[in-house]
Formats: C-alpha cells, sequence, structure tokens
C-alpha cells in the first residue's frame, strides 16, 4: 500500500548503489559470520506489493545492493531482462501465475539468479521439490521478521559470489572466430525475442499441437502488430514515438479485429501503465507531468474510471498548490497577493469568481472577501457543484474562505456542511456500487475537515465493494461459461465462447476451485468432439477438435488416446464405400437402411455433461442401458431441403417402469433447429430398468442425437 492507501501496481524503484560502502555489522545475529557476502553490486530484484516487506528488504540490502521492485509479474520479467541481477525475491501475494510455475520459469531462463520466495506454509509445500533441489534457495514465512530476512538476503548473496567465483576461475572458452560472431548473435536474437515475450506475457511455452496453424488463424499481419505491439509495451514506448508506440499498435489490431482480446488487453495495460506512472509524478508534484500522462490516458479511453479519477487528483492538488500559496501570503501580512494568487488561479480556470468586481478586489477587506466566498460556496452547495470544476466549487471555494480566515465562525459552519455533503455523496456512491467513486468523495471530505473514523468507513466500504464486484464478476463469467458449454459453442464465436470466458475466468481467479474444475470440463468436452467427429467420419474436424484440445492443455492421456482413435479410423474412412446410413452403438438394431439422399438420424452416446452437471456422477451414458422401444426422430422438413445436419444432447430419467421422464436438452447445434424432433422422438423411448439390490431404480441417462442427410 503507498502511504495515501493506493495499491501498488506498478513501480520502478532504484535505490543508488555505493560501490564504496562496506558490509553493515548492525544487528547481525548470533553465530553469522558478517561483512563478506556483498562483493557484487549486483542489484536485488524485487516483486512485490507489500510496503511493509519492500521497506524490510531496503534496510537490510542498502547500501551494499540496491533494491528494485516491480508491482507486477509483466513489470519484474521485463526488468529482470534489462538488469543483471544476482538475488530476486518473490512475494506470492503479488504473483498471479501458480508460485511454483513462476519459479520454475525464471529457474531456466536465469539460471545464476538466486531466488527467495515469501508466502504461506502451502505455498512452501508446493515448492518443496524446488527448495530441495536448490533452484528455490529460501522461503520466507509471512509475516516476516527482519532478522530472518537479513539472514536469507546475506545467505543468497553468498551463494551468489560462490557462483561468482566459479564462474571466474574456470577455463575460459574457446574464443570464436570473427566469422562465428554473426552467427551467435542471430541465434541469441532467435532464442531471447520468444523467451521475452513470454516474460511480458506471464505465460509458459506451448507445446507443439497439431493443426496449431489452424487454431492461431492465417491473420499473419494482425499477430505482427500484436507481436510489435507487445515490444512496444515491453520497452515503455506507451505512446510515442508515432505509429510505433503501443496504444497506436493495439488500437490498429483491434481495428484489423476488433473482438481480439489481446488487444483489448494490451490498451488496458497501456493505460495502466500511464495512470501509473502519472500518480508517481502527483506523488511527486509534478503536476504539468502528470497531466500530461494522463491526458494520454484519456486519448486512448476517454471513460475510464481509473483516468477520470486521475483527473480529480491532479486538480485536487492544483487547488492545493494555489491555496497553499496563497495562505502563505496571507500569513505574511500581504493579503492582497493571497487575493490575486486565488484570482490568478481563477482566470486560468476560466472563473467568474471575481469577474463583476475585478477592479474593486485590490480594494476589498478580508472579512468582504471571506463573506463572498461563503456565499459562493453556499450557491455551489445548492447547484451541486461540489468538487468540479477545478477551483469552481463548493470544496474549493470554502477552502479558499478558511486560508484568510480559519477561525470564523461562517466559514467553520459553512466547511462543516460542505463535508457533510461531500459525506453524503460518499455514502451514496458505495449505495450504487462505485468505489472509484466513494473514494473520490471521502477523499474530498477528509479534506474538509470530516471526521476520520466516517471517512475510513467510507473507504473499507469502498474496499469490500470493489472485492464483491469482482467476485459478481467471476460468478457472472463462470454462469457465461457454462451456458456456451450447454449450448455446445466451445470455441466459437472467439469473443462469446466457452474458451473465451474460460480465459476471462483465468486472468481473474486462476488457481480458484471453479476456474480448475472449469478447465477440466472444458478440455473433456473438447476431447468429447474429437471422438463424435470420428464416429461421424469427419476427421478433418478431429483433428481441429484435437488441437483446441491441445492448446487448452488437456492431459496427455486424453490426447494420445484421440490421436490413436483419428489414426485408426483415418485408415477404414479412406477403403470403406459411402454409407448410407450413419453408424451408431445406440442406434436401434434392425433400423433400415435410409434412402439415397435422405436424411439419416441416430442416437449416439452424448459427449461429457455441460458444466452445470460436469459433477453430477449420477448420470449414466444411454448406451450402457438396454433399449426396449424405440421411435425414430422426424427430420425437420425445411432442414431437409437446405441439406442442414447436426445434433441435439438429451437428458432424462429412466422409470423403474422403463418409461422416461424429465427429457430434457442440454446442447443442440445448430441450435433452434431439432431439438423438438429429438424431444419427440426421445419421449416414446423405453428401457430395462436398472436393478439395485434386486428392485427397479430410476436411473439418470444422457443421448445425443444425430441428424445427418446422407448422399
Amino acid at each position: 500500500m503507498r502511504p495515501d492507501g493506493r495499491v501498488f501496481q506498478h513501480c520502478n524503484v532504484s535505490v543508488a548503489t555505493n560501490p564504496q560502502a562496506q558490509p553493515s555489522t548492525a544487528a547481525v545475529p548470533q553465530g553469522v559470520v558478517a561483512g563478506t557476502y556483498a562483493l557484487s553490486t549486483a542489484p536485488l530484484m524485487a516483486l512485490t506489493q507489500d510496503a511493509k516487506f519492500l521497506l524490510t528488504l531496503k534496510r537490510v540490502s542498502e547500501p551494499t545492493h540496491s533494491v528494485r521492485v516491480s508491482g507486477s509479474e509483466i513489470d519484474f520479467s521485463a526488468a529482470l531482462m534489462s538488469q543483471h541481477a544476482g538475488v530476486a525475491v518473490l512475494d506470492s501475494a503479488a504473483v498471479a501465475t501458480p508460485i511454483e510455475k513462476l519459479t520454475t520459469r525464471l529457474h531456466a531462463q536465469f539460471p545464476e539468479l538466486v531466488l527467495i520466495v515469501a508466502g504461506t506454509a502451502d505455498e512452501q509445500g508446493l515448492l518443496a521439490a524446488q527448495i530441495t533441489d536448490g533452484s528455490v534457495h529460501r522461503f520466507l514465512h509471512k509475516p516476516v521478521s527482519e532478522q530472518r530476512v537479513r539472514l536469507f538476503v546475506e545467505a543468497a548473496w553468498r551463494r551468489h559470489e560462490e557462483g561468482v567465483k566459479d564462474a571466474r576461475s574456470a577455463p575460459p572458452p574457446p574464443r570464436p572466430r570473427r566469422a562465428q560472431w554473426g552467427l551467435i548473435a542471430a541465434v541469441a536474437l532467435a532464442v531471447a525475442a520468444p523467451l521475452t515475450w513470454l516474460a511480458l506475457r506471464g505465460g509458459a511455452a506451448p507445446a507443439p499441437a497439431a493443426g496449431a496453424a489452424a487454431a492461431v488463424g492465417d491473420d499473419a499481419a494482425l499477430e505482427d502488430l500484436l507481436a510489435r505491439a507487445d515490444k512496444a509495451l515491453a520497452s515503455d514506448h506507451l505512446v510515442a514515438p508515432p505509429e510505433a508506440n503501443a496504444a497506436a499498435l493495439y488500437r490498429e489490431a483491434l481495428h484489423r479485429n476488433a473482438r481480439d482480446p489481446r488487444a483489448v488487453a494490451g490498451l488496458e495495460q497501456v493505460i495502466d501503465r500511464l495512470v501509473t506512472d502519472a500518480e508517481a509524478q502527483l506523488d511527486d508534484h509534478h503536476l504539468d507531468a502528470a497531466q500530461q500522462l494522463a491526458d494520454a490516458a484519456r486519448s486512448i479511453s476517454p471513460n475510464h474510471p481509473r483516468v477520470a479519477f486521475l483527473t480529480a487528483q491532479i486538480g485536487a492538488q492544483r487547488e492545493r498548490a494555489v491555496l497553499g500559496k496563497a495562505q502563505r501570503a496571507a500569513a505574511g501580512g500581504d493579503v492582497g497577493a493571497a487575493l490575486a494568487v486565488l484570482d490568478d488561479a481563477s482566470r486560468a480556470g476560466h472563473s467568474t469568481l471575481v469577474d463583476e468586481a475585478r477592479q474593486q478586489l485590490a480594494q476589498k477587506q478580508v472579512g468582504e472577501r471571506v463573506a463572498e466566498l461563503v456565499t459562493r460556496t453556499r450557491e455551489a452547495l445548492g447547484s451541486g457543484a461540489l468538487i468540479e470544476p477545478a477551483e469552481q466549487n463548493a470544496h474549493f471555494y470554502i477552502e479558499s474562505a478558511r486560508t484568510l480566515a480559519p477561525n470564523d465562525p461562517n466559514v467553520q459552519q459553512a466547511r462543516a456542511d460542505v463535508a457533510a455533503r461531500l459525506m453524503a455523496e460518499a455514502r451514496q456512491a458505495v449505495t450504487a456500487g462505485s468505489a472509484e467513486a466513494a473514494e473520490r468523495w471521502a477523499n474530498a471530505a477528509a479534506e474538509s475537515g470530516a471526521d476520520p473514523g466516517d471517512t475510513d468507513a467510507v473507504h473499507a466500504a469502498a474496499q469490500q465493494l470493489r472485492g464483491t464486484v469482482k467476485a459478481d464478476q467471476v460468478v457472472h463469467t463462470e454462469a457465461l461459461f457454462n451456458q456456451r458449454l450447454a449450448q455446445g459453442r466451445l470455441v466459437e464465436p472467439a469473443a462469446d465462447s466457452a474458451k473465451y470466458y474460460l480465459e476471462q475466468l483465468a486472468q481473474a481467479e486462476p488457481a480458484s476451485a471453479a476456474t480448475l474444475a472449469a478447465r477440466t470440463t472444458f478440455e473433456t468436452r473438447l476431447l468429447d468432439e474429437v471422438h463424435a467427429a470420428v464416429a461421424a467420419q469427419n476427421l478433418p474436424a478431429a483433428r481441429r477438435w484435437l488441437a483446441e484440445a491441445q492448446s487448452a492443455g488437456a492431459g496427455p492421456a486424453g490426447i494420445v488416446a484421440a490421436e490413436a482413435e483419428i489414426n485408426a479410423a483415418q485408415k477404414p474412412a479412406a477403403e470403406a464405400a459411402p454409407s448410407a446410413v450413419v453408424a451408431s452403438a445406440d442406434a436401434p438394431a434392425a433400423a433400415a437402411p435410409a434412402p439415397a439422399a435422405a436424411p439419416a438420424v441416430s442416437a449416439a452416446a452424448a459427449p461429457a455433461a455441460p458444466a452445470a452437471a460436469a459433477t453430477d456422477t449420477s448420470y449414466v451414458n444411454a448406451s450402457t442401458l438396454t433399449r426396449t422401444h424405440y421411435v425414430p426422430p422426424e427430420y425437420p422438413q425445411s432442414a431437409r431441403e437446405h441439406g442442414i445436419g447436426g445434433w441435439v444432447d438429451v437428458q432424462f430419467t429412466v422409470q423403474a417402469d422403463g418409461a422416461l421422464n424429465e427429457v430434457t436438452v442440454v446442447g443442440a447445434q445448430p441450435v433452434g433447429v431439432f431439438e423438438q424432433s429429438a424431444l419427440d422422438a426421445v419421449r416414446h423411448w423405453r428401457y430395462q430398468p436398472q436393478l439395485k439390490d434386486g428392485a427397479a431404480v430410476a436411473q439418470r441417462a444422457r443421448v445425443r442425437v444425430r441428424f445427418a442427410v446422407q448422399s
């Protein structure tokens, strides 16, 4: 957290290293040899958003080693690529990627980097193997003690120096001939480029997949734009130079494909960097620089809530600067200078505060001026101009009056009224569900003298609201994922499919049980599509679904089985003569062949249940039951005339007497064509009831009814 309560989102703090500094011996724990670990001037890299933890790291490291901190994995990866770091400290609370995957990737990319991880006991268990083999040097349990941090950091630097000494004592490698340097540089560039891209994306390299080119797409220009945009983002070329900056390139990518989530996410990262840099400039009181960054962010997204909040902060700090200057002039007895400062500020903001009597302001007494400002305050309260526009609002007017006459009873009463109104707006914003607005109003109320307990309560409510909003968004995204899964819209359309919403869940809560369950269900459905396509002798579709399953990270066993099934079907499919009937293990045994050019209907085992029933072990595959009565579905006339085929997934309950009830559709492709025909037929089917302990029992089952025009 920052001192003002904001969470670190992006920061690069560099503490200058003093090459002449000697290792500190203060507070060295008993039994530890001090003073020899700081032979290197390499920096200590920290990935954390915990200000207290960062302060502890700086106390144990400075001035011998600089501390360079990043608040996100993207910034941390970029910093490691540009720095010759010796030791890195990872705070698991600031990590989005599973900690064991992140440490594995970092150790592979930077084997000389000594890693320390801070986190919980559960996370230590995840890293047990890496701690044992030394790829993770130490694990710190949070909350940490400074003494333990010092012990671990000093031990890490000693290990780093041992590695440096070993490298120095090793015989030098053969020097490449001049002609080899070009080849070595080219190879290094080819290796570094994808690693840099993966580090900035925060992901691991995907395994090569059959049909991967079809899954990625053929728009090479779009991919080139996104790659250039990612590179510009990594180089902090956010809005400059023209036509070669991250914002322009992501916008061009969106123009080419308005639904590409990578371009949308990229622009969000650009705005985040601009706003975060502006906040840093604001903290250093560089208002013009902050305003330029805010304007750049607004040009990308005019209605972005963080940009609006930042603009209000800049305006408030400008007002505070004006008020401070006027207050210093008034305190020195120069009331005229104080009034001039306020008047200049009003004119710069196109204010009408002093336009009516501009020539008389120099002769007015402080009492008259204060009375006028109080009147302006009341008028602004009446019109609702509480904190905007800048320098023409109730908050500014009353603070101007307080600068001139802080003990005036009218000023104090008006200020209390302003604070009450601001607190009312803050509470209303909380009720309306706007955390950003609530904090903005609460900050202004605090400056107007509102009770700290009241403003703290609003800030706490806003923080809770953020968590609730995020939780609601996750629940909504999970519902959309399940809905698209039930509809059979697994990967299309790109921005409204089960795959798309699974990616949103992974970004919001990658390690949650709901996300992991959704991923497992999605992978299973993809493999089911492979099996269904093979059963329909549609091998190209089967390969496409297999590529999707590989891209989604399906288990090796499922992938191998699907590949074997495709390979086994490939040769018979090439040799077999065309058939007029779709084969199905669940079709009636005595079904007659369909005539040539007539639609064929079959019932096959349905794929895995959608997410809503993925854990319902009471469902069985209908092919495992014995059907005693079969009614074929009627092929819809319109679909027959247009040569449309498809399938419907139906679930039902086989009652103790073999009749079916609770017959419902849980998925169809295409939607709205074959559902009624499938329902009308399945409702008339009969099965032998299931027996349990010698008695017939009800059993839930699922079946896929297929419709195909055969030639």
